[in-house]
């Protein structure tokens, strides 16, 4: 391409198609820059929403919120990546006393300095967070949220631009996923008791049908005494020298309790020389073969 331009002495001059492109770039970068710089920020708008929980839960979690001393999306300088060090309070002078329907929680931090993500903030204050909790179900329940503020040079009113709702709230569906886990690892428990209570009592059914089959097979022999003999096989009481509950089947190992004579104790375990049992009271032990006798 030749572009001609004509001024006293003026002379033909070329420019290469790519020089005319990057011009027109260099022209449109600020174009655009300015666009994005001039789209307005919302300011005070706060936080409104309607969550899939009972009020009960919903209190619950907001109040674990409340209660954590942090306040997120916003920070001093940059030095962090929040505000710590909040309390929870009754009411603050940061917000216009409550009145409309629910209940009313803050979170105020005082003496902070130049919080992030308030409008025309640049000096020491008090920074406040306010939750309203409404019930609307059992099902759901409406959760507002608003941060501000509080300058303490000109007691002006800063608002939010929802970096700090957003964060708190964030943080709040958090603790309604914990508190649902947690339900239902308690439900996994309750299963597994039942099915271990149903494994017990299948066992103990089992027991007694094996029982009954031997007993149709000595059908001369009583219950009682079938009982009684079982009892013989499996406990054993202390002879009349006594005898020592050790808590391994050697001689040397340590002696927890000396059995007097007469202890009825239950065998566990056999080998050869040992018996595991268990005394009266509930205590294990090894007990050597010799220092027990059967049941008279």
């Amino acid at each position: 391409m030749i572009i001609f331009s004509y001024f006293p002495e003026a002379r033909f001059v070329r420019i290469p198609h790519l020089s005319i492109l990057f011009a027109v770039l260099l022209i449109g970068v600020p174009a655009r820059a300015a666009r994005a710089r001039s789209t307005p920020i919302d300011y005070g708008a706060g936080l409104s929403v309607r969550v899939p929980v009972n009020e009960q839960e919903l209190l619950q979690a907001v109040e674990d919120v409340a209660d954590d001393g942090i306040i997120q999306g916003t920070k001093e300088y940059n030095k962090d990546e929040y505000v710590s060090g909040a309390e929870t309070a009754d009411h603050t002078p940061a917000f216009d006393k409550w009145t409309g329907p629910g209940r009313v929680f803050y979170k105020v931090r005082k003496n902070a300095i130049d919080p992030r993500n308030f409008k025309d903030t640049n000096d020491a204050g008090t920074l406040a967070v306010r939750y309203v909790i409404q019930h609307v179900d059992d099902k759901s329940t409406i959760l507002k949220i608003d941060a501000v503020f509080l300058d303490d040079l000109h007691l002006r009113i800063h608002a939010s631009n929802g970096s700090v709702e957003a964060a708190e709230y964030k943080d709040i569906e958090g603790h309604l996923a914990s508190m649902q886990l947690k339900r239902q690892e308690a439900v996994a428990d309750s299963e597994r008791k039942q099915q271990q209570l149903a494994a017990q009592e299948l066992k103990s059914r089992q027991k007694q049908q094996q029982l009954e089959a031997k007993l149709a097979q000595a059908p001369d022999e009583s219950l009682q005494q079938y009982v009684q003999k079982l009892r013989r096989e499996a406990e054993r009481v202390v002879g009349k020298a006594g005898a020592s509950l050790r808590a391994a089947p050697f001689h040397s190992a340590l002696s927890q309790k000396t059995l007097p004579a007469g202890t009825q104790v239950v065998i566990l375990v056999s080998t050869a020389y040992w018996y595991g049992v268990e005394t009266e009271d509930g205590q294990h032990g090894w007990v050597h073969r010799g220092e027990l006798e059967l049941l008279p």
